[in-house]
């Protein structure tokens, strides 16, 4: 193996492809970043059983060949170097890399030993990249952590026709987002449980592309996987995961068809005030919000400590209500709305509230955020 490429390029698509590697690595190969030089190009390709990342970039190779080194350690390398072509070569169990008068030997491990990456699925559709990311950001926000519940840290994505849902629940909170793709049939009709951290990295990690394909192999016995394909100026980025098992909640039904109270407000107002009043909030305790006659207040504290009040303007529509909530939880689901104004609407006090933002017609845009309210003091 012997190539010459770009240092830019090469540290881009390195680290891309790094960025998958398992932190506590089962087998040693795993750790492992496989470099395949043939006329194409380079392929860097990293794979966990779990999760594949493969990376094409355009490079002169002089002589085909491949070889599996530390990941880790290349990505560190391959920043550091100037500005300078990188030249590789394999000299017996050592890979050399040469970069201006930089120079460095790196150990090879066993390419023989490295697992077969999974193929890529046949495209299901594409999406534009930076709606995907948005859109998987914020479904993201409400997906558990807990891998005591596995179920529950992957997010739903449900396909159906020309429009992608992704759901997520902690038990605690549930987030729906909604956005339209092009689908490569018109009726097209699957459901995924996708990890929520490979969903919301990879979607991350895609935008560099006008585009995103999907594609999605499911099966009811939880062996099926989900790829992710953009091309940006640097080349192809591919990544596969395998997708979650078990049944996720039917949650949908969550979200209530009708609301006895709804309240308007300011999202940054609102916002700057439960940060203020959450400062005196006991650990594990609820901020209180009261809603009556055009005024939301929010309260924290007790009697024998130290207590927070503010009062926002608020567009109330309905009965008066006094309910709380987690306020951690209730500043993620706020900093995940992009409106200006938020909705929040409640059919009693002791139900869950449902967020969403509003523009200046009283549309949404695609995000719902569902709250669990908290027992108050």
């Amino acid at each position: 193996m012997k190539f010459s490429v770009e240092r830019s390029a090469l540290a881009d698509a390195v680290a891309w492809a790094a960025r998958s590697l398992p932190v506590r690595p089962s087998v040693p190969v795993l750790a492992g970043l496989l470099i395949e030089a043939t006329s194409d190009g380079l392929t860097l390709s990293t794979f966990d059983y779990e999760t594949s990342a493969r990376a094409t970039l355009k490079a002169e190779v002089q002589e085909d060949g491949k070889a599996l080194v530390s990941g880790r350690l290349l990505a560190d390398i391959c920043r550091s170097l100037p500005n300078k072509p990188v030249e590789m070569t394999i000299d017996g169990n050592r890979v050399q890399l040469t970069c201006g008068s930089a120079r460095f030997s790196l150990q090879t491990m066993p390419d023989d030993e490295y697992p077969t990456l999974p193929e890529m699925p046949s495209a299901t559709g594409v999406v534009p990249s930076q709606a995907f990311a948005h859109a998987v950001t914020q479904a993201v926000t409400a997906a558990g952590r807990d891998d005591m519940l596995p179920v529950l840290t992957g997010v739903r994505v449900e396909i159906e026709g020309a429009t992608i849902s992704l759901l997520a629940t902690d038990r605690f909170r549930l987030s729906h987002r909604e956005l339209e793709w092009n689908p490569r049939t018109p009726d097209e009709s699957v459901a995924a449980l996708v990890p929520a951290k490979v969903l919301a990295d990879t979607a991350k990690s895609l935008t560099s592309g006008g585009e995103v394909t999907i594609a999605l192999s499911a099966s009811g016995s939880g062996d099926g996987i989900i790829g992710f394909e953009g091309v940006g100026e640097g080349g192809v980025r591919r990544t596969t995961t395998r997708l979650l098992d078990g049944e996720f909640p039917k949650v949908r039904s969550l979200f209530p068809n009708e609301h006895l109270t709804t309240a308007t407000v300011d999202r940054e107002e609102l916002v700057e005030a439960v940060k203020r009043v959450a400062l005196v909030a006991e650990r594990n305790t609820a901020v209180q919000l009261a809603f009556s006659d055009g005024v939301l207040t929010l309260d924290a504290g007790t009697n024998d400590e130290a207590q927070a009040s503010e009062s926002i303007v608020a567009n109330i529509e309905g009965d008066h209500l006094t309910t709380g909530f987690n306020p951690q939880f209730l500043l993620d689901g706020l900093g995940a709305i992009d409106s200006k104004t938020v909705e929040l609407a409640f059919t009693q006090a002791s139900k869950p509230v449902v967020m969403r933002g509003v523009d200046e017609d009283g549309q949404g845009g695609g995000f719902r955020y569902l709250l669990m309210p908290r027992r108050l003091l």
